[in-house]
């Protein structure tokens, strides 16, 4: 034993977790070795149970055993490392203030190691070897050094407290218990000091969940906040581009503005500029004829002057420009006219951007929809992925089941939702008939009712290729300036709301607000009839493409 133990290091004998030599070696599944407290408060702190050297998971939290030969080994190693420690300079384990020091030590007195409740005394390294090799000693219970030993003695028998009293919860010695705790519920100290050991793991352990359950609540309100910070950047970034948009149409409108108000000064300065190059030319004519008119007067030739005073004696031909006026273009209400047209323009293109920033928050809020057979029409034909109906013409055998809905060619969804928000699509393309909407789980299945809130029914429909309603009471007729495609349907329970979109237009159709749900919603479809092939095209479950 000895031979081997020269070839061992100590880095052999140190726990990964305390880097002290081992005390209780345990050796868990995937081969490593810890101390068993160590472990074992590892084990307590975190979840799922895993090795802290080679980070293996287990399952199941693994038995510990410890392993007597390496215990062995570990003491043996202690014990050789304490005497070549004892052997070394004895100034570096002289007792510092705080320290307990050796009982025994004469002269400069070390740092106890261990103190011995039998002997109430305590012993550095060299003297603590009798307690570590003698049969006799090694029985003595020996504690991490503490001063004062005296303490623990019954102060009125001068004897060592190695029982406690249940009854009055204090620490008594042997006469103890037959003077003043006669028949009183006396157990050994160690038996009390496991089981308060015991309360004690139990209160760490409830510790431990209780900082878990608050690290596992930390993470929540950080990605809380994650999240919140997320909608917040989305949020901004619609707002940004909204008033860009609008930004933009206010630019244009000016620009606009000033090009009308430019244009009509500029056919203003165009229609002066024509009148002044007409004058210019007639006062050139004028003064020519003057000059020739000067000439002649001071002619001396009388046959040449007589001759040409007719012609020169006429004025010539000049337009009379009494009447004309360059008047200053109108400009009374252009500027009104340009805001008013500029707000309508806005106010357009505002709820169309509005509407569009809200359709992108709804499609957040959506599920995968199926359809549920059980519920079926016998007359529907269901896709094999319950993503498709339509209308066969003919029934098929079908039980008839109470969630079945018969003579109403209806179909609903299996999904069902009691709180919060969600959303679908479905593809109505090519239909020339067609209801769509959600239902209360209560809704009378074998009767034909009126589809209205009343009974349970938040709805549209398409009837005669373009009548479309929303199924209040009485109907509201609804005026789309598109056919939609595909619509989407958008529920919040609490909020007792239902909208339906016309996706590809990012157009509103219709809200049902202030309703009051009390029980489960179901999604609802209703293909119609196939009225000859004319609509004969299926409503399909489309997948939510979020708008950009």
């Amino acid at each position: 034993m000895s031979a081997a133990s020269c070839l061992l290091t100590e880095d052999q004998f140190l726990c990964s977790i305390c880097l002290d030599v081992f005390t209780d070696p345990v050796a868990i599944p995937c081969g490593h070795n810890f101390c068993k407290t160590c472990i074992t408060k590892d084990w307590d702190m975190n979840v799922p149970y895993q090795c802290p050297n080679c980070k293996e998971v287990f399952n199941t939290r693994p038995e510990l055993q410890v392993n007597t030969f390496i215990s062995e080994m570990a003491a043996q190693f202690r014990q050789s490392a304490q005497q070549k420690d004892s052997s070394s300079s004895s100034e570096q384990q002289a007792a510092k203030p705080g320290e307990v020091p050796c009982d025994v030590c004469t002269g400069t007195k070390l740092k106890a190691l261990k103190s011995c409740l039998v002997c109430l005394a305590s012993y550095c390294e060299t003297h603590l070897e009798p307690h570590l090799t003698m049969s006799g000693l090694k029985r003595h219970q020996l504690i991490d050094p503490v001063e004062n030993l005296e303490a623990r003695m019954c102060m009125k028998h001068d004897k060592l407290l190695e029982l406690f009293c249940k009854t009055d919860q204090m620490c008594v010695c042997m006469l103890c218990t037959v003077l003043d705790h006669k028949n009183h519920d006396v157990v050994p100290l160690k038996e009390d000091y496991e089981g308060k050991k015991a309360e004690l793991g139990k209160t760490e352990s409830e510790i431990q969940q209780m900082i878990q359950k608050r690290r596992l609540k930390i993470q929540e309100i950080k990605h809380s906040v994650e999240l919140s910070e997320e909608d917040a950047d989305r949020e901004i970034s619609d707002g940004v581009q909204v008033f860009t948009a609008l930004k933009e149409s206010v630019e244009r409108s000016q620009a606009e503005l000033i090009d009308t108000i430019k244009e009509k000064q500029r056919k203003t300065e165009k229609q002066a500029e024509g009148f002044i190059k007409e004058l210019e030319q007639e006062i050139s004519e004028l003064k020519k004829r003057s000059t020739e008119v000067v000439q002649l007067s001071h002619s001396e030739d009388h046959l040449h002057l007589l001759q040409s005073f007719r012609t020169l004696n006429t004025a010539p031909p000049t337009k009379n420009w009494t009447g004309v006026r360059v008047s200053p273009p109108s400009y009374e209400g252009i500027v009104v006219r340009a805001v008013n047209q500029l707000e309508e323009t806005l106010s357009k293109q505002m709820k169309k951007l509005l509407t569009e920033a809200e359709l992108k928050r709804v499609q957040k809020s959506a599920v995968d929809v199926t359809l549920d057979p059980d519920t079926a029409n016998p007359k529907l034909i269901l896709s094999d992925d319950g993503k498709q109906v339509k209308h066969g013409d003919i029934r098929k055998d079908l039980p008839d089941n109470s969630e079945r809905f018969d003579p109403c060619a209806i179909v609903l969804a299996k999904q069902s939702f009691s709180s919060g928000r969600f959303y679908y699509e479905v593809q109505v393309k090519e239909k020339t008939e067609w209801t769509l909407g959600v239902v209360r789980e209560s809704i009378n299945r074998k009767e034909r009712i009126p589809l209205s809130p009343q009974n349970g029914c938040w709805m549209i429909w398409l009837r005669n290729e373009n009548e479309y309603k929303a199924l209040t009471d009485p109907p509201v007729l609804l005026s789309l300036k598109s056919q939609p495609e595909r619509v989407g349907v958008f529920v919040d329970y609490e909020e007792g709301l239902v909208s339906f979109y016309d996706v590809d237009a990012a157009a509103l159709i219709y809200s049902f607000t202030g309703c009051c749900f009390t029980e489960k919603l179901y999604p609802y479809f209703n293909p119609c009839l196939n009225a000859g092939g004319k609509n004969s095209a299926p409503l399909i479950i489309s997948p939510v493409n979020h708008t950009e």
